[in-house]
């Protein structure tokens, strides 16, 4: 039995122990089927509360929000060139990802941590007896564990396609072998299936007198369900789910300038719906490392590419305090990334801003044929970066100027590469690694499974081309 293995036993053994961003790590070498004993490990408020923290500290980790998921999204992109020498890195870039590369093993693994631990907080939760744990506590965590599992779900498929659909605790080493894989709509429906269940065990919006930024809520799974029905090409949907958030004023905004809901050390502005929190101490966001440059204390292994340092410093981007502030530069021709800038390295990692909810509905509207909806929606976005408002007029123009706005507003977030990949367009834009005169084989829109995942588990099917 591994080391790593004896790690989560022991973690899991203790109610005590507190979950963060540090002890998370020790999970990341971790095959998602293997077990954690775990009968004693939730049985009151305070174990409940503790197991919940464990849930959102997977979700922080390196593997998943702290660095490794999101580079997925990054480099794979038109965004972003990689700077060191690791050749899988390079695999992104190229397309050609290979089953044995390390990050997609540390991806899957990580992503599915995260839903074994919201497994037990699902499973156990509701059978606890404690007059601490009130029945609308109970159900708070419950929904936030919910939500969390949504989003580990939502993230597999759009990553990997269909992945296996696991709903209970693991609780043997070989507990969840033999589970075939969901096809990827199968997959996005368990994650949808899971927000429905989320949505009313959390506190109703008009009862709350905070809004919370950092955890999950009812609000937090209208962010996740209009992206969901985005990819899934629900456009009324897509619409009315963005649409919630949006008309809430009080509490999303599309605040201005641009850099006002990231520069000046701020976090939680009225621009987040949902960003990961790290205090730089015990939880550090390893984003800072890998963007900021050595002058600087970091490694530059990621840095802005020539096209979106020629995007962002050209009129009108380059407007003071636009979207040029996203980059930075050392020298005329050493650029680096500085959305993530501070020390010690405490910087959000951003999950749900108002503006992808704008630009999920612009998106929307647009393929519903509500051209002048869709455009009042791109451009509020635009207006807010100082750009004048879209000459779109026809519905390919304005879906063109959709994903052109997308490429900006969050040129150092994950997105790029997962838009370009549910739209198909990815195919348009790249080149088949093997033949660079053909375009982008579609088997290569989702990554391959693990090869340390097919090596353990003989129901586990490779993606087809890989």
């Amino acid at each position: 039995m591994s080391t790593a293995y004896l790690k989560i036993v022991a973690l899991f053994a203790s109610i005590a122990l507190t979950f963060s961003v540090s002890a998370c790590e020790d999970f990341l070498d971790v095959a998602p089927r293997e077990s954690v004993a775990d009968d004693q490990t939730i049985t009151d408020q305070k174990s409940a509360a503790t197991a919940l923290n464990g849930v959102y500290s997977a979700l922080a980790s390196g593997g998943y929000y702290a660095t490794s998921f999101q580079s997925i999204g990054y480099l794979t992109g038109d965004n972003i060139k990689w700077t060191g020498t690791q050749s899988q890195v390079q695999e992104f870039i190229n397309h050609n990802v290979r089953a044995d590369n390390s990050t997609i093993s540390t991806v899957w693994s990580s992503i599915y941590v995260t839903i074994n631990r919201a497994n037990h907080v699902i499973s156990k939760v509701p059978g606890v007896t404690d007059p601490l744990l009130t029945e609308a506590l109970r159900n708070q965590y419950v929904g936030e564990a919910y939500f969390l599992r949504a989003l580990a779900y939502f993230d597999l498929a759009r990553t990997f396609g269909g992945v296996p659909i696991i709903t209970a605790p693991t609780l043997t080493a070989t507990s969840n072998q033999g589970i075939a894989r969901a096809t990827q709509a199968e997959t996005y429906a368990q994650a949808l299936r899971d927000l429905e269940a989320a949505e009313p065990l959390l506190p109703n919006p008009a009862t709350v007198t905070t809004n919370d930024r950092y955890r999950a809520t009812q609000k937090t799974v209208w962010a996740l369900k209009a992206r969901l029905y985005l990819y899934q090409q629900n456009w009324a949907q897509a619409e009315d789910y963005a649409s919630r958030l949006i008309g809430d004023n009080a509490n999303y905004q599309l605040v201005a300038p641009f850099n006002a809901w990231f520069a000046g050390n701020v976090r939680g502005s009225r621009e987040s719906v949902f960003e990961v929190f790290y205090n730089g101490t015990t939880e550090v966001n390893g984003h800072r490392g890998q963007w900021q440059p050595t002058a600087n204390g970091g490694t530059r292994q990621w840095a802005p590419n020539d096209a979106l340092v020629g995007l962002l410093t050209a009129a009108p981007n380059n407007a003071p305090n636009g979207r040029s502030t996203l980059i930075a530069a050392l020298n005329p021709t050493t650029w680096y990334g500085n959305l993530y800038y501070r020390s010690p390295a405490s910087d959000p990692s951003y999950i749900f801003r108002i503006a992808e909810l704008y630009l999920i509905r612009a998106e929307a509207r647009a393929q519903q044929g509500k051209l002048t909806e869709a455009l009042a929606d791109l451009n509020a976005v635009r207006a807010r970066a100082g750009l004048e408002a879209s000459t779109a007029a026809t519905l390919e123009e304005a879906l063109l100027a959709v994903e052109d706005e997308r490429r900006l507003e969050f040129a150092l977030e994950p997105h790029r590469w997962f838009d370009l990949a549910r739209t198909g367009r990815a195919t348009a834009l790249f080149k088949d690694p093997l033949d660079p005169n053909a375009p982008l084989p579609n088997f290569r829109l989702v990554l391959p499974i693990p090869i340390s995942q097919l090596q353990v588990d003989a129901a586990l099917k490779q993606n087809e081309g890989y």
